[in-house]
C-alpha cells in the first residue's frame, strides 16, 4: 500500500483545490484524487466559459446600443466558430496558470488520475491502488440534472456543459427550467441572434430569489425579447429530424413548442453516486448530497465534504470556503471554523445582474426579526440614466428595533459589484442609517445604495443630486 497522507481530497475542483492549498499551506501531505480534467466545472464547464461568452454577448449588445447612439452601422451577425476558439483559450489559460502551474508549485501536493472510491471509512481505491489517511475531504462537485421526462435520453437535448461546447449557434433554442444557468445562457445565445424561449414550472422565474428582484428580471428579458412561459408543465420531448419537440401544459392549454436545440437547466446534482459512499457510511439526502453540519462534517467521524456535492449555495467562492473550513477543522481541532452563508454574496450574471446578501424579508422575520423592507427602483439613481441601464430595483431588508441592514437583493446594471459593498455593510452589522450617511461617488451606480438605505427614513424623490 502506498504512503499514508494525512489528507485525501477527492476532486479537483475550485473546492477541492483550495482545501488542498489551505492543508498544505498547515503542513499536511495531501493527496487530490482526479477523475477528469483538473480543475473541475468552474474552470472547465461553468463559471469561466459561460462568463466568457456572457461578456462577449455584452459587447455585443453594446454595439448595437451604440449604432443607435449615432456611432456607425450595427454589427453584422456574430462569428460565433471565433468566439468558441476564444472561450476555450481563456479556459485553457486559466486552467494551466491556476491549477497545473500551481500545482507543480507547491510541495506536499500529489496528483492522482482516476476515480477515488472508498472501500471504507479510511481507505480509497483509485485505479487499482489503495490510499488511506484519517482525513478524507470529498470535494467531487456536481453533474447537470437530467430531469425525469418521457423522451428526454432520445430527444438529445443540451445540458449546461454541452450548451457551451457548441459551434454553431441555433436557430432557435427551447430552456426547459427558469433558474440561474437558463437565464444566463438564455440572454446570451438571444443577444447573438437565437430564437428563445425559456419554460418554467413555477409563477415566476428564480424562485428562491426575493421576488421584487427575479420579476425585474424577468420584466427585463421579456422587454429584451426573450420569451418567458412560467406556471408550465413539462409533459415529454421528441426529436423530429432536425427539430427539437415538446410537449406542454402553459395556462391550462397543451402546446407544442418546436425548436433546433433544447436545453435542459433544471439544476445540479451532487457527483455522490458511484464513490462508494455505502462503504464508508456517509449518509447522503433524498436528492444525494451529502449531509454535513456547518463545520462541513459528515455522519462519519473524519470524513468531510463541500462544495457541490453538498447542495448547498452553489457557487465557486462558497464552495472554496467550505473546502477551507473543513480543512481547518481537520488539522486544527477546536479551532471553531463555521460556514455562515448569510454574509456570503451570490450574483447571477444576467443583465441587469441580480445579487443578494443576507436575509431575505421572510427568512428574516423567520429568524425572529421585525424586519422593515424599502425597494427603490434602479431609475431612481442618476447614473443608471447616464448609462442608459436604468432596469432593476434595490432591495434592503432591516431589523425595525435597531436599525440593523439584514440584506440587500438587487437587480441592476453592476450589481454583482455593488453587492460586494453590501456584504461589507451587512457584515460589519451596520445600520441603514450609517449606510444611508456614507458619502459615495456621484454619479455611480453604488450610490443606489445609499439611496436605498435613504429611502427607509426620507422621500427620495424630493432629494437633489449629491443631497445628505
Amino acid at each position: 500500500m502506498p504512503d499514508n497522507h494525512d489528507v485525501i481530497v477527492l476532486g479537483s475542483g475550485s473546492t477541492a483545490f483550495a482545501a488542498a492549498l489551505r492543508a498544505c499551506a498547515l503542513g499536511a501531505r495531501v493527496l487530490m484524487v482526479e477523475k477528469s480534467v483538473l480543475g473541475g466545472t468552474c474552470i472547465n464547464w461553468g463559471c469561466i466559459p459561460s462568463k466568457t461568452l456572457i461578456h462577449a454577448a455584452q459587447v455585443y449588445q453594446n454595439a448595437r446600443r451604440a449604432a443607435r447612439l449615432g456611432f456607425g452601422a450595427a454589427p453584422g451577425a456574430p462569428d460565433f466558430a471565433g468566439l468558441a476558439a476564444h472561450k476555450d483559450g481563456v479556459v485553457r489559460h486559466l486552467r494551466q496558470v491556476r491549477y497545473l502551474d500551481v500545482l507543480r508549485q507547491v510541495p506536499g501536493l500529489t496528483l492522482v488520475r482516476g476515480t477515488g472510491r472508498f472501500v471504507d471509512s479510511r481507505t480509497v481505491e483509485v485505479e487499482g491502488q489503495t490510499f488511506s489517511s484519517e482525513r478524507i475531504l470529498i470535494a467531487t462537485g456536481g453533474v447537470p440534472r437530467i430531469p425525469n421526462i418521457p423522451g428526454v435520453e432520445e430527444a438529445e437535448c443540451l445540458t449546461s456543459r454541452s450548451a457551451l461546447l457548441l459551434r454553431r449557434l441555433p436557430a432557435s433554442l427551447v430552456i426547459i427550467g427558469g433558474g440561474v444557468i437558463a437565464l444566463e445562457l438564455g440572454q446570451m445565445y438571444h443577444r447573438f441572434g437565437t430564437r428563445v424561449t425559456v419554460i418554467e414550472h413555477g409563477p415566476r422565474v428564480l424562485g428562491p430569489i426575493e421576488a421584487e428582484t427575479a420579476l425585474a428580471l424577468q420584466e427585463a428579458l421579456r422587454a429584451e425579447g426573450m420569451e418567458i412561459m412560467v406556471d408550465a408543465t413539462v409533459c415529454a420531448v421528441r426529436r423530429e429530424g432536425n427539430e427539437r419537440l415538446m410537449e406542454a401544459e402553459i395556462g391550462g392549454h397543451r402546446k407544442t413548442l418546436r425548436a433546433e436545440e433544447l436545453l435542459l437547466a433544471v439544476g445540479t446534482a451532487p457527483a455522490s453516486s458511484g464513490i462508494g459512499l455505502e462503504k464508508a457510511g456517509v449518509e447522503v439526502d433524498g436528492k444525494g448530497c451529502v449531509r454535513v453540519d456547518d463545520q462541513m462534517r459528515t455522519t462519519v467521524p473524519g470524513i468531510w465534504a463541500a462544495g457541490d456535492v453538498i447542495g448547498g449555495m452553489m457557487i465557486a467562492t462558497v464552495g472554496a470556503r467550505e473546502g477551507i473550513v473543513a480543512v481547518e477543522d481537520m488539522l486544527n481541532p477546536g479551532c471553531g471554523c463555521r460556514m455562515d452563508y448569510l454574509l456570503a454574496p451570490m450574483a447571477i450574471f444576467t443583465d441587469p445582474e441580480v445579487a443578494a446578501v443576507g436575509y431575505g424579508e421572510e427568512e428574516a422575520r423567520r429568524a425572529g426579526f421585525d424586519a422593515v423592507t424599502n425597494t427603490m427602483p434602479v431609475a431612481a439613481i442618476p447614473k443608471a440614466h447616464v448609462t442608459g441601464n436604468t432596469a432593476g430595483v434595490i432591495k434592503m431588508v432591516a431589523d425595525r428595533t435597531t436599525g440593523r441592514l439584514l440584506g440587500v437583493h438587487l437587480a441592476c446594471h453592476l450589481g454583482a459589484d455593488l453587492i460586494n459593498e453590501a456584504a461589507l455593510a451587512v457584515r460589519c452589522r451596520m445600520t441603514v442609517a450609517e449606510l444611508a450617511s456614507a458619502l459615495h461617488v456621484y454619479p455611480s451606480m453604488s450610490e443606489g445604495l445609499r439611496l436605498c438605505a435613504q429611502g427607509f427614513s426620507r422621500d427620495i424623490s424630493k432629494l437633489s443630486c449629491c443631497a445628505e
